[in-house]
């Protein structure tokens, strides 16, 4: 059991404040008069303590990307973006390289004040053992998640087959998603087959839709509809646990059909200018909106910034949205426990009420202010220093790993 004394603690969901100690266990949190005599203790005095942050649409085999070199000639279209850096990145990955991905990526989203990673993964010539390794990596830093293999027509069917055998492996050890890429690169007979085997283990589909006009375009030429036409077709839309990216270049009707479906969808602002798809709008769709990080980084509350700063949302709007993920967990019975906490060391030079909070979320808080970070119960983060894996080793391995990455691009 551990303690926090003198703890403010903010309801994420109503945003009432009240302080006291309080007592964290696995799956709970209470507060309690007295803290017993030899407890593990957590001096929380003039800090803010929260629900921690979840990452709804991450790509952590984008971690040793930063910095590489720059592709042969300047993309000329997001297509040309794919296949020149992402597309030629996630086919050199090996294994080793995928662990150092995982460890360093999950190290940057803990010290960012997440708990929990909604991971989309792709690696074609290191497909078995993929997804169990990241899952190892994740729980080794303290983190949940909730992983997928992202299947593809793209790299023939020797590929394609693979990834629905890892991911099949995969469902029957572990919650997780069935991942596609995207509608341009997805047969109708992959569809079929990831929608079959989602609903064979009770799970759903994570898939990037409508990132770009081109994907809209394909889809309209190959199967005389639009994107969302097309997964509702197969069923994709009616369970509960499918995952849009996204949805940038939905038109009014594809707006409609996910409103009135039971998937949710997830912006990604900063990805979305750093590749000029364009500009997301929730217009007509509803609040199954969560906020993703695209792989650009681990911290939900930059991405929850972007999203407010792109405009349209107000700062409750803004901060709902960031919060939305810890939703889409507890209706699909998969995790958001109240023993995943952050504690803020946020000395603010206004007040903070319970009016004003998600201002001060999307003006001012940052990953400086993470102090420490509880997962079920734990710190897995304390005082900004990782607690269960040493990050400098594991830092120093990553770019060893990255060297031979960029060697091979």
């Amino acid at each position: 059991m551990l303690y926090l004394r003198d703890a403010t603690v903010i309801d994420w969901e109503t945003l009432a404040q009240k302080r006291g100690n309080l007592e964290v266990s696995e799956f709970s949190s209470r507060f309690v008069a007295k803290i017993p005599p030899g407890a593990k203790v957590v001096d929380c005095a003039g800090k803010f303590v929260t629900k921690s942050f979840a990452i709804a649409h991450h790509h952590l085999y984008s971690a040793l990307a930063r910095g590489m070199p720059a592709p042969k000639r300047s993309p000329k279209s997001f297509v040309d973006i794919l296949k020149l850096i992402w597309w030629n990145l996630d086919k050199k990955l090996d294994h080793d390289m995928i662990r150092a991905c995982a460890l360093a990526g999950a190290i940057d989203a803990a010290k960012s004040g997440a708990t929990f990673v909604i991971d989309h993964h792709s690696s074609p010539n290191a497909i078995k053992g993929s997804l169990s390794l990241i899952a190892e990596c994740l729980e080794e830093v303290g983190l949940s998640h909730l992983l997928c293999y992202e299947l593809s027509d793209r790299d023939g069917l020797a590929r394609r087959d693979e990834g629905l055998a890892e991911t099949a492996s995969y469902l029957k050890k572990r919650p997780g998603l069935v991942g596609l890429h995207a509608s341009f690169t997805v047969s109708d007979e992959l569809l079929k087959k990831a929608v079959d085997l989602a609903h064979s283990f009770g799970t759903g589909i994570h898939v990037h839709a409508a990132e770009a006009a081109s994907d809209e375009t394909d889809c309209v030429k190959k199967y005389g509809c639009r994107v969302v036409e097309r997964f509702a077709k197969t069923g994709a839309l009616d369970i509960g646990r499918t995952l849009l990216a996204h949805g940038v270049h939905f038109d009014q009707r594809e707006r409609k059909i996910f409103k009135n479906s039971a998937a949710w969808l997830v912006e990604n602002s900063e990805s979305n200018q750093n590749n000029g798809v364009g500009k997301f709008s929730d217009e007509g769709l509803g609040d199954r909106i969560l906020i993703g990080t695209d792989g650009m980084h681990g911290s939900a509350l930059q991405s929850a910034r972007a999203s407010f700063l792109s405009g349209g949302l107000t700062p409750v709007a803004a901060y709902a949205r960031l919060c939305r993920v810890n939703d889409y967990l507890r209706r699909n019975g998969l995790d958001s426990v109240e023993g995943d906490l952050v504690i803020l060391d946020y000395q603010s030079p206004t007040p903070v009420t319970k009016e004003n909070w998600p201002a001060h979320v999307v003006y001012a808080l940052d990953r400086e202010h993470v102090e420490s970070v509880i997962s079920r119960g734990r710190l897995i983060v304390d005082k900004r220093r990782m607690v269960l894996v040493n990050e400098d080793e594991i830092l120093k391995s990553a770019r060893k790993q990255a060297e031979r990455l960029w060697r091979k691009l």
